[in-house]
């Protein structure tokens, strides 16, 4: 489940959740109406925090069969994409991720995405958050 769905029990906590995104700002701003999202967005069109965390660009992990078999679920199931303008698709292959970084910049845990859909549960990005323990890396 997206983790725009669990927006409530994020803020409940004592973080801030930033979404990063290369693309350029039309683009973001449509994502973001489309999605609903509230929180905060940066733009990195060099791709600077990318390259950072590690999240390159990757055909075989967004075109694979089991990617798009997903996707295709989803849409069976009436799961609704955002619809951006192919204008504002820059890289449709880069690879995403997320972490949860303490408040000195220390990266408690990392997940780079898979593929696509690949997300760690929201619950465990929560107790991680709650307990500020050792780095956790799926």
């Amino acid at each position: 489940m997206p983790i725009l769905h669990f927006q409530g029990l994020l803020d409940s906590q004592s973080a801030r959740v930033l979404v990063i995104s290369f693309g350029c700002r039309e683009g973001a701003q449509i994502w973001l109406d489309q999605t609903g999202c509230k929180y905060d967005m940066l733009l990195d069109p060099e791709r600077k925090i990318y390259k950072a965390f590690g999240l390159g660009s990757s055909y075989s992990n967004v075109m694979n069969f089991d990617s798009l078999l997903q996707y295709a679920e989803y849409v069976v199931l009436g799961q609704e994409f955002p619809d951006i303008p192919p204008r504002f698709l820059e890289d449709f292959y880069q690879m995403g991720g997320d972490f949860v970084l303490d408040e000195g910049g220390t990266v408690i845990l990392s997940h780079p995405c898979k593929n696509p859909m690949d997300r760690p549960e929201v619950a465990q990005m929560v107790a991680t958050i709650s307990s500020v323990g050792r780095p956790t890396s799926f």
